[in-house]
């Protein structure tokens, strides 16, 4: 098999599990209790904690641990809400549908949201958002990194734009934690989401930093863990793996980058090579690894089928919607012509890639293209 659906989830890094087999199994103890039992985990939970802060330029106390991105996203729409509070929420149009569908969430119980547009390259502009915001806007929320077409966001503009009018900004960069550097402090963010799936932790757990003084509520209620803001029995087998995994990208986030940008060019000149007309969608300014592109004349759906047939895994667009293979919002968004938009795919390479595997990828899709050419 190879693999190249790492946008989606990528596999878990050997130094990761090894962390976590403890806390699976001798050392169990809730690390809430007050009893020496507890002592271990509750150490390894701080210990956690300061590690992933320090790989994103945050206080340990600014990191709260969910159950992953989806939980985090949420978490930052609805946890700002107030009653009789209808100042606005302004998000993107290509945004991950968890923060997509919780905006339309409090759109129901009539917290007014505005979605902003994009350019062709899937960039929401430091000019587009100055028209919309107004001293009437609570928070902005934009991704740093799209997960279907890579493109990286502008936020620490966009952060300054949010704060000159008294806003407060949320980023999903689900996408990017692990794989470009982040500083929360250079960026202005108030609020961050990451996934540890993402970047080859496990799956099921992720965090939000929250900055020291925004007014959040809590997410879940009926305990004290997570400083009070979220109840529930922390997972510190998940927790700790994803610490590793996390300082371990961040320590060679360099040479993975260089290894990527080389997968997607064997990838792409050997389309080129072979005469695939396709576009290449997103901004110049990408995460590394991700290629979204969108092939004339070709179905999106029938690729990932046929490739799958030899062995090969990658996407259509976003994971989270693979049952349905229509044209995806983000596609739509970033004005694809018609001839080509059916005929998108993803392909995102990770740190286990291999120079060859790019090249059959390749090679395989000029093989299902120009047999469906001799049909």
């Amino acid at each position: 098999m190879i693999y190249a659906d790492n946008a989606a989830t990528t596999k878990l890094d050997e130094d990761a599990l090894e962390a976590m087999i403890p806390w699976l199994h001798n050392e169990y103890g809730n690390a809430s209790q007050p009893y020496s039992f507890s002592r271990k985990p509750k150490k390894a939970l701080a210990e956690a904690r300061a590690l992933i802060a320090s790989c994103i330029g945050a206080r340990t106390e600014e990191n709260f641990f969910t159950s992953g991105g989806t939980e985090s996203d949420n978490w930052a729409i609805k946890g700002l809400l107030q009653y009789g509070d209808l100042r606005d929420t302004i998000t993107s149009q290509i945004e991950h549908h968890a923060i997509l569908q919780a905006c339309q969430a409090i759109e129901r119980l009539g917290y007014p949201v505005t979605y902003l547009p994009v350019n062709q390259q899937g960039v929401v502009t430091s000019e587009a958002l100055s028209r919309i915001i107004t001293v009437n806007t609570k928070l902005v929320s934009v991704m740093m990194v799209n997960n279907e077409i890579g493109t990286v966001e502008p936020i620490e503009e966009l952060a300054r734009i949010a704060h000159a009018h008294g806003a407060l900004i949320h980023t999903d960069a689900v996408q990017a934690v692990g794989h470009m550097p982040i500083d929360v402090n250079a960026l202005g963010v108030d609020l961050l989401s990451a996934s540890a799936h993402k970047f080859n932790g496990p799956k099921g757990i992720g965090f939000l930093y929250i900055r020291k003084g925004t007014p959040i509520h809590p997410f879940a209620d009926g305990g004290a863990q997570e400083f009070g803001m979220r109840a529930g029995t922390e997972n510190v087998a998940a927790i700790v793996g994803m610490s590793v995994a996390l300082k371990k990208n961040c320590d060679h986030m360099v040479e993975i980058e260089e290894r990527l940008h080389k997968l997607e060019q064997v990838f792409l000149r050997t389309l080129q090579q072979a005469g695939i007309d396709f576009i290449r969608n997103g901004s110049e300014n990408r995460v590394p690894g991700n290629v979204s592109i969108s092939i004339r004349g070709a179905s999106g759906e029938m690729l990932l089928h046929r490739l799958d047939l030899k062995g090969i895994v990658i996407s259509t667009g976003s994971a989270c919607d693979s049952v349905n293979f229509q044209v995806s919002h983000v596609i739509q968004a970033i004005s694809v012509p018609n001839e080509y938009a059916e005929g998108t795919i993803r392909v995102s390479f990770g740190r286990d890639n291999q120079i060859e595997e790019a090249s059959n990828i390749a090679n395989a899709i000029i093989c299902v293209l120009n047999s469906k050419l001799q049909k």
